[in-house]
């Protein structure tokens, strides 16, 4: 399966579902429990990760949102 992540061209192993909990997996994100994830512009629920799924020619973003401020 060809996906477009992070704006960079990837590959999955060809499954007849994948879920974002899959993809997560399969490309060893880090920090998983951060992680915030939009498909094809859509930001999905985090209690959606495992229903939620992924397809040839998706676009999916991984966004981690770090907190801050000033002095």
């Amino acid at each position: 399966m060809n996906l477009t992540v992070n704006g960079k061209a990837a590959s999955v192993a060809e499954t007849a579902t994948l879920s974002v909990n899959g993809l997560l997996d399969a490309l060893n994100v880090a920090q998983k429990e951060y992680v915030t994830v939009e498909v094809n512009g859509d930001i999905v629920e985090r209690e959606l990760f495992s229903t939620t799924t992924v397809k040839d020619g998706d676009t999916v973003e991984f966004l981690y949102f770090m907190g801050g401020g000033a002095q």
